[in-house]
């Protein structure tokens, strides 16, 4: 398996110096030590408390002072989701990774802690021997504590920081080369791992939005994507009732059914997993689930939702990059497509292909990303047409699929 740093996607370019601080909380002794031994052994990182309850976890926080809190879902005395909210209380700005078992009843758990103000989640083996033995596991862990450890370090005045990336006024005209496709590798099905994406060395270039209105919405997202993706369409969900939008978000099976049923209650719309061969339908919601890549193809007439099981992209499965390769061919300049925070790059190449194509991208901005990996990955590849706050996205998104800009 390939895997490489994930720090950089943050910001690509930044320096961090110290050391990140993680609290380990597991009731089990051989998940903290693992745990803490894989930690210990990055000189990026340092573990200054392992405690087996959140209960011990909430006491001691204040005094060990960590930068990150990797906390189990489910220990006796105080289980992750009550101590989750104490914990952020007592340090505000924490920074914490819930760890659960791929369970519905922990799945929707670890979703209810990202809504409470957790950061991410890690998928965790069922056994201690699997947690043993497993390389994804263990490289899962590392990589988010260490991207989203670095980035508290940034906003906290504790790293190097680079120099802002500045767009400039869209470009007259759009090109119309072809983007290739990223290559494909066999590794974690749904967690990106990439290398370092090269800092710009010039403002970044906006693209021309489209003059044709979308005929699909497409959206693209990773590490804080769930919370992203809720608040999106909390304001998007009258919007969306004359296109079909499809979303790849970095997850495993049982986190993608629980996550399409949030955004139906988030859009007031229906949202399901997309299924091979189903027609698109304006005014639904096909989510690609987890160990799946989800694109859009032809049958007949018809356009529809296709599944395929080929190697990962970018590391991740699903993958944004065939989904947006994929529509390009269908809908052409009639694409709107935005991809929200999350680590890695995935996303940038088929980005490229759609504002090649004439189609448009918005890209969430640093401030408001929970990790600049994957918008930023857009950014510098000039695939962009606008970069905005997330919570400016919906307004601006309902404007262009009501004809206006």
């Amino acid at each position: 398996m390939a895997f490489g740093a994930s720090a950089a996607f943050d910001r690509p370019g930044t320096t961090v110096t110290d050391p990140v601080r993680v609290m380990v909380v597991d009731d089990s002794v051989v998940v903290r030590g693992l745990i803490g031994r894989w930690i210990d052994e990055d000189p990026a990182l340092a573990v200054v408390a392992s405690h087996r309850n959140g209960k011990l976890a909430v006491d001691d926080v204040a005094r060990s002072n960590p930068d990150v809190v990797v906390l189990d879902v489910e220990m006796p005395e105080m289980d992750g989701i009550t101590a989750l909210p104490l914990l952020l209380r007592a340090k505000p700005g924490l920074i914490v990774v819930m760890a659960s078992t791929l369970t519905r009843r922990n799945a929707e758990i670890s979703l209810k802690c990202l809504s409470l103000g957790a950061a991410d989640y890690v998928p965790k083996p069922e056994s201690n021997s699997g947690v043993t033995t497993s390389a994804d596991f263990r490289n899962e862990v590392i990589q988010k504590v260490k991207a989203l450890g670095q980035r508290a370090q940034m906003r906290a005045g504790r790293g190097g920081a680079a120099s802002p990336m500045r767009p400039v006024a869209p470009a007259a005209t759009s090109g119309q080369g072809s983007a290739s496709t990223a290559a494909t590798a066999p590794a974690r099905s749904f967690a990106p791992s990439q290398p370092r994406v090269a800092a710009p060395s010039a403002p970044t270039q906006l693209r021309p939005y489209s003059s044709v209105n979308p005929r699909v919405l497409l959206i693209g997202s990773s590490t804080g994507g769930p919370q992203a993706l809720t608040k999106l369409f909390a304001e998007i969900g009258p919007a969306i009732a004359n296109v079909p939008v499809l979303i790849t978000q970095h997850m495993p099976a049982t986190f993608t059914a629980i996550l399409a049923e949030h955004i139906t209650k988030a859009s007031g719309r229906r949202a399901a997993e997309g299924t091979h061969g189903e027609p698109l339908m304006p005014g639904r919601i096909y989510v690609a689930p987890g160990g799946k890549h989800m694109v859009i193809g032809k049958q007949g007439a018809e356009t529809v939702v296709l599944l395929n099981d080929q190697p990962p992209v970018n590391f991740c499965k699903p993958a944004v990059d065939p989904l947006f390769d994929s529509a390009v061919p269908v809908f052409g300049s009639a694409i709107l497509a935005c991809v929200l925070t999350g680590m890695g790059h995935d996303g940038a190449a088929g980005a490229k292909r759609i504002a090649d194509g004439g189609g448009s991208v918005i890209a969430q901005d640093e401030e408001s990303s929970v990790v600049w990996g994957m918008p930023g990955a857009v950014a510098q590849a000039g695939a962009a047409a606008e970069i905005l706050p997330l919570d400016q996205i919906g307004g601006k998104i309902a404007r262009i699929l009501g004809g206006r800009r």
